[in-house]
């Protein structure tokens, strides 16, 4: 008896599936996508930019008169230099509307590209807004190992929500 019914019932199946194709099935990969060269050049910037720049370190700035700061290393009168415009900023780099991290990165990558194409001095303009990336930006430029020096621009280049930078760009002669 089970022997008819499962002739049967095989039969029946057999001849409502008769039409039916089978769907072709998917392949799904569940290994991350190969990044490119491009991908991981700005992933090692994104990370450097985040190593490089801490919150918590505190440089000794002036607290009168315009923003500014150079390396011990550094002439003070590269710091004159940038007042009186002598330099011309190559790179201009504007945070308005950033958030704090966003800001590091780019920070961190205008100052590489300074470096990259020999370009002695870039302007960064923070705003004046709420004031936090005006606290925060001499901080950060501070700790940078390829900043020299910086002072707040003049009306020219942004006044005082704007600071000129002056980049380590190695034994390459500068561009004035």
């Amino acid at each position: 008896m089970n022997e008819e019914f499962d002739d049967n019932g095989e039969a029946e199946f057999a001849k409502l599936l008769r039409g039916v194709k089978p769907l072709q099935q998917d392949t799904l990969h569940f290994r991350p996508p190969k990044k490119s060269r491009q991908q991981i050049v700005e992933h090692k910037a994104r990370k450097q930019a985040e190593v490089t720049f801490s919150d918590i370190y505190q440089p000794l700035l002036p607290s009168d008169g315009p923003m500014r700061w150079h390396r011990e290393d550094t002439e003070a009168v590269e710091v004159k230099r940038l007042r009186r415009g002598d330099y011309v900023p190559e790179y201009l780099l504007d945070l308005h509307g950033m958030r704090q991290a966003e800001a590091k990165r780019e920070i961190a990558a205008v100052i590489q590209a300074c470096v990259r194409e020999h370009a002695p001095c870039c302007c960064v303009m923070h705003g004046h807004g709420t004031g936090i990336l005006k606290q925060q930006l001499p901080l950060w430029l501070a700790q940078h190992p390829d900043v020299k020096a910086f002072h707040q621009a003049n009306k020219e280049w942004g006044g005082d929500a704007a600071l000129l930078v002056l980049v380590d760009v190695g034994a390459h002669p500068h561009k004035r």
